[in-house]
């Protein structure tokens, strides 16, 4: 009894001293915010925990969308037992282990397993080939956490015999209303732009969120204010008041500056600049996003966008130099990743312009939707199963490189659009040679 008595009271300091995610670490489907299209009333996950008839599944997501709060929760609903390895530090010796427990217990008792693995694309192939025979016949329940794409990290008779749920990085208004609860269960308040700048410099990660809040909470508190006509606090003390100035100490960033309608115009005179091969506008509108505290992803998205939607072919190395900008925003941050923006800017204001694979893709796009049945012709239709050159697939198909030029002339669209042309090259840049081929009939036909 004593001992019950230890452990119960060392147990809640432990939850005291945890960290604000940890203790908001949602308990049951209702609390989980920011993933409706997963656990919102009706919707598929949801029905197959509540019903406790979960099969294998993999979650991928980025960081702090709430995997392993999926997973956590599943393990407070179910009736079987739930296990739990990081593939970070697991070994093939752990897998076996929890396979033969989970043999043991269904023989015993009748009693399943699920096995959450956390990480599980650092699993190599040997590891989730040991796995494999478990998850095949039953005997394991997998639930597998990645941030990776599972298409290319893990091995596919995994996923095959998975359903993939995919998470979402928190919007604003999850993130908003994460926060306002952490605020709650720290027993402070803040001001309404404080909590947007949390939410806005948490990219979509609940976990990141409540760090910042935390953070700023602390700093709220050793400046020692109080809450304006706060909530009462411990013992009937007034909470801690978190300032604008907290939250972007916190988060290490400014708050944007300017209002709702100034971002959205700032952005457009950005984009327009470039557009319009004005360099030295699109480093002073870039100049006036970063002092204004705009957030140096979405700066890099846009220049991503625009590489493609307005200068494509005609400078196709625009949308590398584009991303690469975006890379080092992630790899290097503020504020040396302003050199990496800037340099994109200059890049692609002075690149040629067009957008032509725009109009093209609009065009096609409309033929996608109205043009008649959109039938994949015979001869492009696979014929790798068994059975299918019985009907007719891939008769008459000519293979490209059988003959000399590599290219041989054939139909590839449904007949109804075959003869539409959506890509114009232009006459700017290295469009000018493609356009050139085409004209000359060496492209290969549209």
């Amino acid at each position: 009894m004593a001992g019950d008595l230890f452990d119960a009271a060392a147990a809640e300091r432990l939850n005291r001293r945890a960290p604000l995610a940890a203790r908001l670490r949602p308990r049951t489907l209702d609390e989980i915010v920011g993933q409706d299209h997963l656990v919102g009333p009706g919707r598929p996950l949801r029905e197959l925990i509540e019903a406790d008839r979960l099969s294998s599944v993999i979650l991928w997501g980025p960081p702090g969308t709430g995997k392993t709060t999926l997973a956590r929760v599943v393990a407070l609903t179910t009736s079987k037992v739930f296990e739990e390895l990081s593939a970070v530090t697991a070994g093939v010796k752990d897998v076996r282990g929890v396979i033969e427990r989970a043999r043991d217990r269904l023989g015993t008792h009748g009693t399943g397993t699920i096995l959450f693995l956390d990480e599980v694309h650092r699993f190599n192939k040997a590891q989730q080939d040991a796995l494999l025979p478990a998850v095949e016949d039953g005997l394991i329940v997998l639930i597998g956490a990645t941030t990776e794409n599972p298409h290319f990290e893990v091995n596919p008779p995994l996923m095959s015999r998975s359903t993939l749920f995919r998470l979402h990085p928190l919007d604003e208004a999850s993130l908003t209303d994460l926060i306002r609860r952490g605020l709650d269960a720290e027993q402070a308040g803040a001001d309404d732009d404080a909590v947007r700048h949390l939410a806005a410099r948490s990219g979509g990660d609940g976990r990141h969120g409540l760090t910042g809040t935390e953070v700023a909470v602390a700093l709220a508190g050793r400046r020692g204010e109080s809450a304006p006509g706060g909530r009462p606090g411990v013992n009937g003390m007034e909470s801690v008041h978190v300032t604008l100035a907290d939250a972007e100490a916190a988060a290490d960033a400014k708050a944007v500056r300017y209002g709702r309608d100034g971002h959205y115009d700032v952005i457009s005179a950005f984009i327009k600049s470039i557009r319009g091969s004005d360099a030295d506008a699109g480093l002073y509108w870039l100049a006036r996003m970063l002092d204004a505290g705009e957030d140096p992803r979405f700066i890099a998205r846009r220049l991503v966008i625009l590489a493609s939607e307005d200068i494509g072919l005609a400078d196709d190395a625009a949308l590398l130099v584009a991303d690469a900008a975006a890379r080092a925003v992630e790899y290097v941050g503020l504020p040396e990743a302003q050199l990496n923006l800037a340099h994109a800017v200059v890049r692609l204001a002075t690149a040629p312009k067009s957008n032509r694979v725009t109009v093209a893709l609009g065009l096609a796009a409309a033929d996608a939707r109205t043009a008649g049945t959109g039938e994949v012709p015979m001869h492009l239709r696979d014929a790798h199963y068994q059975g299918a050159k019985s009907l007719g697939h891939g008769e008459g198909y000519r293979y490209p490189h059988d003959h000399p030029d590599g290219w041989v002339a054939q139909q590839h669209r449904p007949a109804e659009v075959a003869d539409n042309v959506y890509y114009e090259p232009s006459d700017h840049g290295a469009e000018a040679t493609l356009r050139r081929c085409r004209n000359e009939g060496l492209d290969g036909g549209a």
